[in-house]
């Protein structure tokens, strides 16, 4: 397991970001009975630089929390069965590991949203890679269906680190 750290603006918290995109990571893949190590590009920056993400890539021309960028085609979603018949889309030639994707997140937000919610940045940070993670393993939250099934696997990530609201 293998993540790239960029953190564009020098951003700091009173948490270490790469333990918690480790342990996110590592609980998501898990859950998901992930078979391959894999490989996740995290980028950090503030309002204005996720504003221009936004715009760019959705077309909205505001700052958002998180931005996902899956790599991989789904049938549905953790269905990690066909990516070796295309592994020169899905695998890095060099490690072999799968190329999961990229996520963006809004330093701004992650505090904003810590105070509005009342628990720590470190809480909101590791939801927001939760979220983002399930997203790169092809879930979606665009019905209510989908959505109560991604919470719910949110939720259980982040309970099973001992990441809580508290």
């Amino acid at each position: 397991m293998t993540f790239y750290l960029e953190n564009e603006n020098e951003e700091s918290f009173d948490f270490d970001l790469e333990d918690v995109i480790g342990r996110v990571m590592e609980q998501v893949l898990a859950d998901e009975t992930c078979p391959y190590e894999a490989q996740v590009n995290v980028l950090l920056t503030d309002n204005a630089g996720i504003r221009i993400y936004n715009k760019d890539y959705r077309g909205i021309d505001r700052p958002t929390d998180v931005l996902s960028f899956p790599n991989i085609d789904y049938s549905s979603p953790s269905d990690f069965s066909h990516l070796e018949e295309a592994s020169a889309d899905y695998f890095d030639p060099d490690s072999g590991e799968l190329l999961m994707g990229d996520i963006i997140i809004s330093a701004d937000k992650v505090r904003e949203q810590a105070k509005e919610y009342g628990h720590s940045e470190m809480r909101e940070f590791a939801f927001l890679l939760a979220h983002s993670f399930f997203h790169l393993c092809g879930y979606d939250h665009m019905t209510p269906q989908e959505a109560s099934v991604m919470e719910k696997k949110q939720e259980n990530t982040l309970q099973k680190l001992g990441i809580t609201r508290d």
